[in-house]
């Protein structure tokens, strides 16, 4: 599975953004699929994720009730709103080796390339 992430760019704080993850030579649709963020020297962090149903959804308490994980049959959103400063970091989109969502990046096979999100106070 090859993943390509996009949507980001640069937002002022309190706007929003909406990243789409969409997979090539595969489907994604029976796996869980992450969104991780990783800021200039910082480590990688949980972002939100999905179950290959959507019925489950995970979010890092830092983005809770701001952002918005959802999928359809091949693609999945993750809907940022209210974004501050701190969110400014590249985003990936990661499938994981199981149907489940997960928190944990090692649950994950499959990760794209990224997309820069820039939040300006």
């Amino acid at each position: 599975v090859q993943l390509q992430a996009s949507g980001g760019g640069l937002v002022q704080a309190g706007g929003s953004l909406r990243l789409s993850c969409t997979a090539s030579k595969r489907t994604f649709s029976n796996n869980g699929v992450g969104w991780f963020r990783q800021a200039p020297g910082k480590e990688r962090e949980f972002v939100a994720a999905i179950s290959w149903s959507g019925g489950d959804t995970y979010y890092a308490d830092s983005v809770k009730g701001r952002f918005t994980i959802s999928r359809d049959v091949n693609m999945v959103y993750l809907q940022m709103n209210s974004l501050k400063p701190e969110d400014t970091a590249v985003y990936f989109c990661a499938a994981a080796r199981r149907a489940f969502a997960s928190v944990a990046s090692r649950e994950y096979a499959y990760w794209g390339q990224g997309t820069q999100v820039t939040v300006s106070s």
